[in-house]
């Protein structure tokens, strides 16, 4: 099983690794100074569905994932890259680094210091004199000029080869990208929007190809924005900004996150990612400066309904990558594997899935052998082009398996 990989990307100083240390309770290093980050930090967060064990008033035993009174919690790789400043697709600052480490990025969230209180190259300033809107343009350019960089390496020879030998350039240019997470399927979709010449390659102007990886950019990874020091005053009227621009924006605080977290591992409050409240376990583990802290977490929690970390996570998962949870059994009836762990995995698979195409998920075998699967609930058979539904529970009948 390939775990989905998201990208935290934003400028230095904007909360980039109090939210990965929030989200994966790691300890990477954090300062109130550019460039904290140097090496890529790596962890595993988890996006939250509804675990069907409740519905079928069964005790489960899951092996890929985690389940905590009926919420299933199902890992996702995340990526702490450098800080991107402008000038970072030609190597500014940590530029070449930051942009490589998100070569298998399928989303990427960036986070925004919505206080307007960093400016354009991470240093600290006045909340509310630094405009966050400049910060989403520059990061997408800068994305962009990357890809189209790795695109136009040796161009003009492989768009006269791919003219003259008439090849198809979705799948060549999808080969030449591979390497970044891109499928035909984002190419082909590009191409529709960025209305350039497919016949004649060798007709594009610079105008054309920046158009197409533009387009590229934006349906193989897609951003949404993770509105970060939302507790702050001046962040509330540059939330509605951001948000005007179209964007998937969540207000976050993630220092708030990570307190809570914290506390909660070791076992002074009872929260839960995502969460609208919590509840004091332990008082006499907390001094003052501490109990204030809470205080006003707790306030900002009653004002926004949780921290937004976590939504962040759900929300890339489910609405900007639409991607659903799948469980798959090898017993119908006791929804066990063939090791009798009841609902033991959960797969995040694109929305439209069809059924074989998940059997090719769980393995190369069982999708060359697959015959039909069987609906869990309805014990109904299912063919190969059936569309799979977010919390199905699946069957894969193959020819070896029989």
């Amino acid at each position: 099983m390939t775990v989905l990989e998201l990208g935290l990307v934003g400028k230095p100083n904007t909360g980039k690794t109090t939210f990965f240390n929030a989200v994966t309770l790691a300890n990477a290093p954090v300062a109130g100074y550019p460039f904290t980050t140097i090496d890529a930090n790596v962890g595993v967060t988890y996006v939250r569905s509804k675990c069907p064990c409740r519905e079928f008033n069964v005790v489960c035993n899951p092996q890929n994932s985690k389940c905590f009174n009926g919420v299933r919690h199902v890992p996702v790789r995340i990526i702490d890259v450098a800080g991107l400043v402008e000038g970072a697709h030609m190597g500014r600052g940590l530029g070449n680094r930051f942009l490589d480490n998100l070569r298998m990025a399928g989303a990427l969230i960036h986070i925004v210091d919505a206080s307007g209180g960093t400016d354009a190259e991470g240093r600290p300033c006045p909340p509310g004199t630094h405009d966050p809107l400049q910060d989403i343009d520059f990061l997408e350019v800068e994305i962009a000029m990357w890809i189209r960089g790795i695109l136009a390496k040796d161009w003009p020879r492989f768009a006269r080869r791919a003219k003259y030998e008439k090849l198809d350039l979705v799948k060549e240019i999808s080969s030449r990208l591979s390497g970044l997470g891109v499928r035909t399927a984002h190419v082909a979709e590009a191409f529709k929007l960025a209305a350039v010449d497919h016949s004649d390659p060798e007709r594009w102007s610079d105008d054309d190809l920046l158009r197409f990886v533009t387009e590229l950019r934006k349906v193989s990874k897609p951003i949404m924005i993770a509105a970060n020091k939302s507790d702050v005053p001046t962040a509330e009227s540059n939330i509605e900004r951001l948000k005007s621009r179209g964007y998937l924006v969540v207000p976050t605080c993630s220092e708030a996150e990570l307190i809570l977290r914290r506390a909660a591992e070791k076992g002074i409050i009872d929260y839960r990612p995502g969460d609208s409240e919590f509840k004091v376990l332990k008082p006499e583990l907390l001094n003052e400066q501490q109990k204030m802290a809470l205080e006003k977490i707790s306030a900002l929690l009653k004002k926004f309904g949780s921290t937004g970390v976590q939504q962040v996570i759900d929300r890339a998962v489910y609405e900007l990558l639409k991607l659903i949870v799948v469980y798959p059994v090898d017993d119908e009836h006791k929804l066990t594997d063939k090791n009798g762990n009841v609902l033991p995995d959960a797969f995040l698979v694109r929305r439209g899935t069809t059924a074989r195409e998940f059997a090719y998920t769980i393995h190369t075998d069982l999708g060359e052998s697959f015959l039909y699967a069987i609906d869990a609930r309805t014990k109904r058979r299912l063919g190969e082009d059936y569309q799979l539904k977010d919390g199905d529970v699946i069957k894969i009948v193959s020819s070896r398996g029989r």
